[in-house]
């Protein structure tokens, strides 16, 4: 690629995630945006900046993923929320691998570590990577760094590691994604029900990459990974984003994915989500919404809090925008690498191009 040289780029879709980086990628001086896929059919066919409320680009958005193909982008980023997860993502990664388009996700979580992930999409990814000449990619704020890249960074400061905390310290008020509150996390659900982050490994299909990242980087044997999952009710009605969390349903959750070394607990995942700041006063807490938490038990022993914004109000915006950013600023590094299937121990740091 010559100096002058911009790489070409399509995003798949136009949610929140996708919005910030379509925006972004305008601005950058080494990326075009060539394409952008919807799922929206009333979407389909309006100027791409009227959709991420911008002036005008040149870029029509389309359904049709035919479309995006043939309009020759290298990477695509890829942001898609949908309620039926791997089972749309996958096929999507397929297509766009084999035709040898990169691919920068934050949908796949478990994808932050192959070698941990779904063995059969990973061989049935990495054959379409390399037949295509295409690299995927995933990445985000938790997973893809807080838990994991975050924390083996600071243990370069390590002369020993007893144990390893990461904390999500997060409200979920104001999430608008139903089916992820509902029905995956729980919130609004009575105490008896089963959501999806309850039945067994289903932690680990996220979670687990994180921590057997970590444990690879170290050089650490795991026996195994386990988890574990509570709540706690909220005593009065809530109107949050999602709607009505009504009394004695579901208001707090606090989950743990455990990697187990040598028969104790020694890599630790652990999530606290609230609907509201006063709920499950004895979980762990924060001085501010919004925060990541890396404790490392040894010598040294280590604190560091990770947040985004300047006040509560804004960490969630602040968030997603870090969220985005994971994967803009990442194209030209997955652009310049290796056919396959990479992960940020393989690639140098994406640091952004200014």
């Amino acid at each position: 690629m010559t100096a002058t040289a911009r790489i070409p780029v399509a995003v798949w879709a136009t949610g929140v995630v996708g919005r910030i980086a379509i925006r972004q990628i305008l601005t950058r001086a080494d990326l075009e945006l060539v394409a952008v896929h919807v799922h929206d059919p009333a979407k389909a066919g309006r100027d791409v900046g009227e959709l991420v409320g911008v002036a005008p680009v040149g870029v029509v958005a389309t359904a049709a993923p035919e479309e995006v193909i043939a309009a020759g982008p290298q990477c695509v980023v890829y942001a898609a929320a949908s309620p039926e997860l791997d089972a749309t993502y996958v096929p999507d990664y397929l297509r766009l691998l084999a035709a040898g388009i990169d691919v920068l996700t934050v949908s796949t979580p478990g994808l932050v570590y192959p070698p941990a992930w779904d063995p059969n999409h990973v061989d049935a990814l990495t054959e379409a990577a390399r037949g295509g000449g295409a690299t995927l990619y995933a990445t985000g704020i938790e997973p893809g760094f807080a838990a994991d890249q975050l924390v083996v960074l600071l243990t370069t400061m390590s002369a020993s590691i007893e144990s390893i905390r990461t904390q999500e310290i997060f409200r979920y008020d104001s999430y608008e994604n139903d089916f992820l509150m509902r029905e995956v996390f729980g919130f609004g659900k009575p105490l008896d029900h089963t959501p999806l982050m309850l039945f067994e490994g289903a932690q680990q299909l996220a979670w687990g990459p994180p921590v057997r990242y970590v444990a690879a980087a170290l050089g650490v044997e795991l026996d195994s990974i386990r988890e574990t999952y509570e709540r706690a009710p909220t005593p009065r009605d809530l109107d949050v984003a999602v709607g009505r969390i009504d009394a004695g349903t579901c208001g707090a959750v606090r989950m743990e994915t455990i990697g187990v070394v040598d028969g104790r607990d020694f890599l630790v995942i652990e999530h606290v989500n609230r609907m509201a700041p006063d709920l499950a006063p004895a979980w762990p807490d924060a001085d501010r919404d919004g925060t990541y938490r890396v404790i490392i038990d040894g010598k040294p022993s280590t604190t560091c809090e990770l947040t985004f914004g300047s006040t509560e109000q804004e960490s969630s915006e602040h968030g997603l925008i870090a969220t985005a950013m994971r994967l803009v600023n990442a194209i030209p590094y997955v652009a310049a690498s290796a056919p396959g299937l990479t992960t940020s121990l393989d690639l140098p740091l994406t640091a952004p191009r200014l």
